[in-house]
């Protein structure tokens, strides 16, 4: 069991914990890091497939467009942490990065664990003690003018630990197999803070269509993936980029930015959106129709399903085929112009309709969390608990996939730690 008083007490060793750990210890606290988890990271080392997207090489200003909630609140720490000082950070640790599409910054051995095992040794060379524990409750006291003041925690084994200061910084609760369980939701609440509702971010979506799941671990590079509210006739979203099909539906980069956008009925359905692939977005329908008619040439002989395999991947070709609705034993010479344009309108646009949202334990990002109007946003203290603090993914502050939301927690962190 850890000793029974420290200057900053931390719960929860990831990505925002870690972070706050180091800087606090710098600073010459006496740090414990609290971790339920037989180890630091866990949720650090499944990001980025396992390569750890660390950051996203952008200017403040530029990050700041990809932040999709309470975007102000940031301002302040990202100012003091920004993302070429996290880079910074690290080669400094000995972990050389490299920057790919999209400006996402991953270390240049692809592996998650350089990353988790820096942060753990700056942690432990900065003085921190990290220690597997879980914080049951907090221990709050009243000063004489009747303002609650934080001064320790119960671990669930019934143990007192006493601390001038306590940073929460548990995570979210999406893959709770890390860790990630929503226990600091309950410790905010346990001090008077709002929680706003929790709900899946960046996160795959279910689809109606069987033709997912007979595409199943196909993966589409520079595709176009458009999401309509039916409802409203607006397009919410529109990107270009990879996705994955999968047996549920679809998944990946692109699917995962437009589920940001999309809002669920009360029931969770997403019935009232439509999505739209476009296989082909560098080709306007006029120079898709040429293309097609070049292929054509090559297979004036065969069979309209065997026409198209220098412009599909293998494993779609039968789907967008059928979709088009020309019998595939029409011989090209056959295919009409009408014929031709139904084709070309399926690769521009083959409609998909979205069931739900996965559930929220699959999210990449909790949305939702600690309401920011009751944290300082430049300190990330409590403002109705002294020496209380929230980093991480327990603020109600989220960006897109591409490395924002890891720098979210640094930069909390890092307020914390400076601040604590």
């Amino acid at each position: 069991m850890p000793d029974k008083h420290c200057d900053t007490l931390i719960i929860g060793a990831g990505a925002a914990g870690l972070m706050a750990g180091i800087q606090a210890a710098r600073r010459g606290r006496r740090v414990l890091i609290l971790e339920k988890m037989d180890r630091p990271g866990r949720k650090l080392l499944i990001t980025g497939k396992g390569r750890c997207n660390v950051t996203n090489c952008c200017t403040v200003e530029e990050f700041m467009g990809n932040v999709l909630t309470n975007r102000r609140f940031l301002y302040s720490c990202l100012n003091a942490l920004n993302p070429y000082e996290v880079m910074g950070f690290f080669e400094e640790c000995g972990i050389p990065l490299k920057v790919e599409r999209g400006e996402r910054v991953f270390p240049v051995s692809d592996h998650a664990s350089d990353i988790v095992d820096a942060l753990v040794q700056q942690a432990k060379d900065s003085g921190c003690r990290i220690t597997q524990a879980c914080a049951h409750s907090l221990l709050l006291e009243a000063d004489e003018e009747g303002r609650s003041r934080v001064c320790g925690v119960v671990t669930e084994d019934g143990q007192e630990i006493r601390s001038d200061a306590i940073i929460v910084a548990t995570g979210g609760k999406s893959y709770p197999m890390t860790g990630s369980t929503g226990d600091g939701y309950r410790l905010a609440r346990q001090a008077g803070h709002r929680v706003t509702p929790l709900r899946p971010s960046l996160i795959p979506i279910v689809c109606e269509e069987k033709l997912c799941r007979d595409m199943m671990g196909l993966s589409l590079k520079n595709v176009t993936l458009t999401v309509v509210d039916t409802a409203s006739g607006k397009e919410v979203f529109s990107e270009l980029g990879e996705m994955l099909f999968t047996h549920f539906g679809v998944s990946g980069p692109l699917v995962l930015s437009a589920s940001c956008h999309m809002q669920p009925d009360k029931d969770g359905s997403l019935s009232r959106y439509r999505l739209y692939i476009d296989w082909k977005p560098a080709l306007s329908e006029q120079q898709l129709d040429a293309r097609i008619l070049r292929d054509f040439e090559q297979f004036i002989n065969k069979d309209f399903i065997n026409s198209l395999g220098l412009l599909l991947p293998k494993k779609s070709i039968q789907i967008i085929a059928g979709l088009s609705g020309i019998p595939f034993e029409t011989k090209i010479n056959q295919i009409t112009k009408a014929q031709r344009t139904a084709l070309i309108q399926v690769m521009k646009a083959m409609p998909l309709t979205p069931k739900a949202f996965r559930p929220i334990e699959e999210a990449i990002v909790t949305a939702g969390g600690v309401d920011v109007a009751q944290v300082n946003p430049k300190t990330m203290e409590s403002k109705l608990v002294d020496g209380l603090y929230f980093a991480g993914e327990v603020l109600d502050v989220d960006g897109y996939t591409g490395g924002f939301n890891l720098q979210i927690a640094f930069s909390t962190g890092f307020a914390a730690g400076t601040y604590c």
